[in-house]
């Protein structure tokens, strides 16, 4: 009898599954069916899971059972904060980092019609930061009594101000779903986030499965289910860095082009690449996501044409294909999001929508410099990331990895002559997911770290 892993990625769009085999380093199957989120999420995985078993050979024993999600929108989060560029801003990272999508931020104190929001969101989840250790005291501990007040069912992860903490406990205790982690910013400008990604990785396996049918999901998996998101940055950590045995390839971006959003993930400092620049902002993580709520090739399709504008569809040569009604294209495929492109002049439709998700979101997620004077002359003054000397850019998500021209849509997220001001790749390697098992390999990597860098190596190739 074989040993073998099996994988499970319940996506926004499809649900796919990669069978490993526990003794080799080798994808043994691959299979993907549409998620059923509109009726039972199981109903699209054991279609998946029949075409897997008949890729392979009998006899097969899967020993582990591992799951990630972004089904019915992923983990969504509320983050709140004291001033926007520091706690607020602190906040926001670690909810990205943890692979949720911020559905919205708020910063001071709340007032009522903030919370009647938040209530009638669809958040999964609220991250409530403010003030440093030993620092303001009165707007998280008004926030937190304004949660209590406006009956939020959701959990609430607190990661403020640590001298507030037993104040915190006495106005939640008996009333809300609360945990106390460390402050996401102890001292100013000082990022502590891991410490708040955990806990929210820890509730979105305990609570916050809420697509029909996930339920479900844990009765059969070996005890991993986080966010997709969350796992595909482990594995770009993984093949960046390394581990203790082996090094890793060194700093990356990865672009994630999905249904719903377009995720960026970079493992760099993100330093100043030229003399005469300063740094302003908080100090950016090594391990970075950014995601984009309005920008993916099916749920997200019509605000991705609002992005967009006629500035990007004709930087893309929209107009050098066929007389077509774009705003029709873009309605089309918001409104069938299985939609599958077989045509060739849908197909080039959908990647110039990803030409744009890639352009937009690599805009968006590095850094920017501007013109300063300073007594001596002319500087430069950087926010965010350098990512202008990056030396690898990696590519997933159906869009890209279904391509014919995969490199040629990664492209599109190098430095532009239109926006002197951003950081963005000048001349990058372009790396494919090419078996689009990122995520699979993300979360082998939280079981056997070595194993999966080995096949990072192997199965992200060149393009």
């Amino acid at each position: 009898m074989m040993e073998a892993f099996l994988f499970i990625d319940f996506g926004s769009t499809y649900t796919k599954l990669t069978a490993v085999s526990a003794e080799e380093d080798v994808i043994l199957a691959t299979a993907k069916s549409y998620t059923t989120v509109e009726t039972d999420v199981m109903d699209g995985y054991r279609k998946a899971y029949e075409d897997l078993v008949t890729r392979l050979d009998n006899g097969i024993e899967f020993t582990k059972k591992l799951a990630c999600s972004s089904a019915a929108g992923g983990l969504k989060i509320v983050a709140i904060g004291l001033v926007p560029e520091l706690t607020m801003e602190a906040a926001k990272r670690a909810a990205l980092g943890a692979g949720a999508r911020v559905t919205d931020v708020f910063s001071f104190k709340m007032n009522k019609s903030e919370v009647k929001k938040i209530r009638e969101s669809r958040a999964d989840m609220i991250l409530l930061a403010g003030g440093t250790n030993g620092g303001n005291t009165d707007v998280i501990l008004h926030n937190a009594r304004m949660l209590r007040d406006g009956d939020i069912k959701v959990p609430i992860v607190v990661a403020g101000n640590k001298s507030c903490n037993d104040e915190i406990i006495d106005i939640f205790e008996g009333h809300m779903n609360y945990h106390i982690t460390e402050n996401v910013m102890p001292s100013l400008n000082n990022i502590n986030v891991e410490p708040a990604r955990e806990t929210i990785r820890k509730i979105f396996m305990e609570n916050i499965v809420k697509a029909r049918g996930m339920s479900h999901v844990k009765e059969f998996i070996s005890g991993i289910l986080m966010p997709t998101p969350a796992a595909v940055l482990k594995a770009a950590e993984v093949l960046s860095e390394g581990t203790r045995d082996e090094d890793g390839i060194g700093d990356l971006a990865v672009i994630d082009i999905g249904g719903a959003t377009t995720d960026v993930h970079t493992i760099c400092e993100g330093a100043p690449s030229k003399p005469s620049v300063i740094l302003r902002g908080l100090e950016e993580p090594v391990a970075k996501r950014t995601v984009e709520g309005d920008l993916g090739m099916r749920y997200s399709a019509l605000s991705l044409y609002e992005a967009a504008g006629k500035r990007y569809l004709r930087r893309h040569q929209l107009k050098n294909l066929s007389d077509i009604d774009v705003g029709k294209e873009f309605d089309y495929r918001s409104r069938h999001t299985d939609f599958v492109p077989t045509k060739e002049e849908d197909i080039a439709f959908d990647e110039v929508m990803a030409k744009i998700c890639v352009d937009i979101s690599m805009k968006r997620h590095a850094g920017t410099v501007t013109q300063v004077y300073s007594p001596l002359g002319m500087m430069y003054s950087q926010e965010g990331k350098d990512l202008m000397e990056l030396p690898y850019l990696v590519g997933t998500g159906g869009v890209i990895v279904n391509s014919k021209n995969p490199k040629d849509i990664l492209k599109a997220g190098l430095f532009h002559e239109e926006d002197l001001e951003s950081l963005k790749p000048r001349h990058p390697k372009y790396l494919l997911d090419e078996k689009y098992v990122l995520s699979a390999l993300g979360l082998l990597a939280m079981v056997d770290e070595e194993k999966a860098l080995r096949m990072l190596k192997k199965y992200i190739v060149e393009c």
